[in-house]
């Protein structure tokens, strides 16, 4: 059985990787595993188009600057740990962008759970190669772990992670477990016309990255009355390279051919549909947007719809406000839905 320091070490060597593959180091430390993860990275693209080499590689990116010793030393003292070898966790994961369950399989590991993953069908290639990696460093990692396309059995507690619909029937399938259930929800930018050409080029990072699939990602923005979107627009091009990934471009189409049947006003530019709209989540492509008075009609919004948001990017104060280009970089303690995972193992 590995400790919670050799977990913290082999998770730290992960990183370093991460961080070679990311940066295509030529000296890394672990090239065999720098070409069979490029190998990985190819086959996950095949197999799913979203996930295309730079959205891996930005994964591995992100994570490598949390995965260090230090960090995780931090974080992890934070907490009065127990052993948890004896008991199972279910861990449902998304797929709607690269590893991003990944952060519920590190939880469950520091505190020795033996973890039943089921992975979603878009995202199966990148976490085994990562787990064997772990096994390499250190080995007895791999042990407990296990993988399977199943209906779940034998378990102690689950995290499950899905859509709105999907999260009522986990509540009923999982009525009888300690559960941590995760359903949509989506991010938000307010604006206040001040923001520098640069803090408009770091949204686009907000509204772009991985397609704008995840829920971290910007779907809406909230810009002062009579605002001039000139600025926005122009800094919004550095991504214009997004409409040739084909399937992306077959969403600004498909969106833009169903608002001009329906007559619905909107912007455009190319490769970004920008719509006044009232709901939260807008379709790949997309942006809405709505306009405000006053700072306090945003923060009763915010407590309103506290929980369906994500991240609330701004350069203005808001409670747990971020700023712009940080929406896809969580620090390692940070918790999806504000919900403390470690905690929630820690209780069951």
């Amino acid at each position: 059985m590995t400790t919670i320091d050799q977990k913290i070490e082999a998770f730290h060597k992960l990183g370093e990787l991460f961080y070679d593959i990311s940066f295509q180091k030529e000296n890394s430390k672990y090239k065999k595993w720098t070409i069979i993860f490029n190998k990985k990275i190819k086959e996950a693209n095949q197999y799913n188009q979203w996930f295309t080499r730079e959205s891996c590689l930005l994964c591995f990116k992100n994570w490598s600057k949390e995965l260090t010793t230090k960090k995780l030393s931090k974080w992890i003292n934070n907490y009065d740990l127990k052993d948890y070898s004896n008991k199972t966790i279910a861990i449902i994961m998304a797929g709607n962008i690269p590893l991003v369950g990944f952060h519920d399989f590190i939880c469950a590991k520091i505190l020795n759970y033996k973890c039943l993953i089921k992975m979603s069908s878009d995202d199966k290639i990148l976490l085994p190669v990562i787990i064997d990696f772990l096994e390499f460093i250190s080995l007895g990692f791999k042990k407990n772990i296990e993988f399977t396309n199943k209906p779940l059995k034998n378990f102690d507690g689950v995290i499950a992670t899905g859509s709105n619909s999907s999260f009522k029937y986990f509540e009923y399938y999982f009525k009888k477990y300690p559960k941590l259930l995760r359903k949509n929800r989506h991010s938000i930018a307010v604006l206040d016309g001040n923001e520098s050409k640069e803090n408009l080029i770091n949204l686009g990072n907000d509204i772009f990255n991985y397609f704008g699939m995840g829920c971290r990602n910007v779907s809406k923005i909230f810009v002062p009355k009579n605002y001039n979107f000139d600025l926005l627009f122009e800094s919004l091009f550095e991504f214009k390279e997004i409409i040739k990934h084909n399937r992306y471009a077959n969403n600004y189409d498909y969106n833009k051919a169903v608002y001009l049947m329906s007559e619905e006003k909107f912007i455009e530019n190319g490769f970004l549909i920008l719509k006044k709209d009232k709901k939260l989540g807008s379709p790949i492509s997309c942006l809405f947007y709505e306009t405000y008075n006053s700072i306090k009609e945003i923060k009763k919004y915010i407590d309103r719809n506290s929980e369906s948001l994500q991240c609330i990017v701004s350069n203005s104060s808001f409670s747990n406000s971020i700023p712009f280009g940080s929406s896809q970089k969580p620090k390692i303690d940070d918790y999806a839905d504000n919900i403390d995972t470690v905690n929630f193992l820690l209780k069951m």
